[in-house]
């Protein structure tokens, strides 16, 4: 661990990704009028992305997708054939639509072509992939991948045949690059970032995190270093409690010096996938209250814009060390109005508290995912 107080800033070897921040699939529906007939349609429980029995099939989860803001660009194939994806840390699977897909989400998408690449080979490996309102299936195959400035050789990726319903169709992203656990892989397909280590592309096993707040440019994903000069004082390091997710301990979550929730310790997933801050429904319901948020004719958390500047501030305590997240971090604005960015999510009897630390905890904490050692390293964004 002490190796890593020196890591590399940057070189050639490291893998520098840009993501830029767009319409989540949430706020397109809201601007469209939709949400509301989506919401009682496909009613949908953040938790089945981690539990998958919560869903009616196995595998990974898509819900959490509807906050997503934050898309990076790849490219399949030989010659490349460019794709919108996810830097997903809640999921392990590569997947982008196929040319074989028929459904009118693959329709509006970047579709890949096998047969346009001199590097492809196939499998007879089926993958399927469950979402809150249908499945994305379809197979596995082989191709190079490019990441950033470099080529990784024979990754294993998912190829869509059939993405029903309508929740793809509105999503401004293709397809998922999964960045957590091999043990949680679909297929046992190996990540990306294991390739990306195994063929010595990169200089250390880890990558970082950086979501801009401005909403407009600096987000990137750093595949083998830490750029210092997008963090201030010290990275703080905590210990993994599982190689699934990038899963910790979580100490406790106050207002004001008094806890209000996780009061005995509970775990939390660090997770770009996930663009709010989701907990149990209970502790959410009081957090909500605490703030004073309360529930639109969508079941959606609202709030007045006029009392960001008098709403607390909220302290997660992880390892020891505070992080606090000022209403400024936690309110989410549009045109539409002001939000709340915390979630509830209904968890499996007897599971114990989970907390995500998403997109909402990220803009305001640098993130540090390091494979070598299983931690996980945070520090306050420059």
């Amino acid at each position: 661990l002490l190796l890593l107080l020196g890591l590399v800033v940057l070189s050639e070897c490291v893998v520098k990704v840009p993501l830029r921040k767009g319409e989540s699939f949430r706020n397109r529906l809201q601007r469209l009028g939709l949400l509301g007939d989506y919401l009682k349609k496909y009613p949908y429980n953040p938790a089945s992305k981690y539990f998958p029995t919560l869903a009616q099939s196995s595998a990974e989860v898509l819900q959490n997708y509807m906050d997503i803001e934050y898309y990076g660009t790849i490219s399949i194939g030989t010659p490349p054939q460019e794709f919108t994806v996810i830097f997903d840390t809640g999921s392990a699977n590569l997947w982008v639509p196929s040319v074989y897909c028929s459904s009118s989400a693959c329709t509006n998408h970047n579709r890949f072509n096998p047969q346009q690449s001199t590097t492809f080979q196939a499998t007879n490996t089926p993958v399927s992939i469950q979402y809150g309102t249908g499945s994305m299936s379809g197979f596995l195959g082989y191709d190079t991948l490019q990441v950033g400035n470099i080529k990784i050789s024979n990754q294993m990726f998912g190829l869509s045949e059939s993405e029903p319903g309508s929740f793809l169709y509105y999503s401004p992203f293709d397809g998922i690059l999964g960045l957590a656990f091999p043990s949680i892989a679909s297929s046992q397909a190996t990540p990306v970032f294991d390739n990306m280590w195994s063929q010595g592309l990169i200089p250390q096993n880890l990558f970082s995190v950086y979501l801009s707040s401005d909403g407009q440019s600096g987000s990137y994903v750093l595949f083998g270093g830490v750029d210092t000069s997008y963090y201030s004082g010290s990275l703080n390091w905590v210990p993994l409690t599982a190689e699934t997710y990038w899963q910790i301990t979580l100490d406790s979550i106050s207002i004001n010096g008094q806890v209000i929730a996780c009061s005995q310790s509970c775990q939390a997933i660090v997770d770009t996938g996930t663009s709010l801050m989701t907990g149990p429904t209970t502790p959410i319901a009081n957090i909500q209250y605490y703030i004073g948020a309360s529930q639109d004719s969508n079941g959606q958390y609202v709030i007045n814009c006029n009392n960001i500047s008098n709403m607390p501030t909220i302290v997660f305590t992880i390892n020891g060390v505070q992080y606090p997240l000022p209403p400024t971090a936690y309110v989410r604005q549009n045109q539409q109005g002001c939000s709340s960015g915390f979630q509830a999510m209904t968890l499996p009897t007897n599971s114990g508290d989970l907390w995500i630390l998403g997109d909402v905890f990220i803009r305001q904490y640098f993130v540090v995912f390091d494979r070598t050692n299983n931690y996980v390293a945070m520090a306050p964004v420059a």
